[in-house]
């Protein structure tokens, strides 16, 4: 391969690897889980303060779900499977 044509796809590759979509850590309301959990959850977790924590789960709860975390796919899968162990709906859009 051509030395030009090597270092056009070496620079394409490191282009697209700083690049990263920014995608949202959704999480929604249900009736099971309490408020505290919720709460307890996020900060362990989204390592969110005690307020942002508490903001976020009012929102869920009134609105039915509410972005806690945003950032990239490889950021966002641990957190979401973490808070999904925890018995929360959550995914990632």
């Amino acid at each position: 391969m051509r030395n030009d044509i090597l270092e056009e796809i070496l620079e394409e590759v490191l282009v697209q690897d700083t690049i990263t979509e920014e995608r949202d850590l959704m999480v929604f309301n249900d009736d099971v889980n309490t408020f505290d959990h919720v709460i307890n959850t996020l900060i362990k977790v989204c390592r969110h303060t005690t307020e942002q924590a508490e903001q976020c789960t009012w929102i869920i709860h009134y609105k039915g779900k509410c972005s806690v975390k945003k950032g990239s796919m490889k950021e966002l899968r641990p957190m979401k499977d973490a808070i999904c162990e925890a018995g929360i709906d959550a995914k990632i859009i």
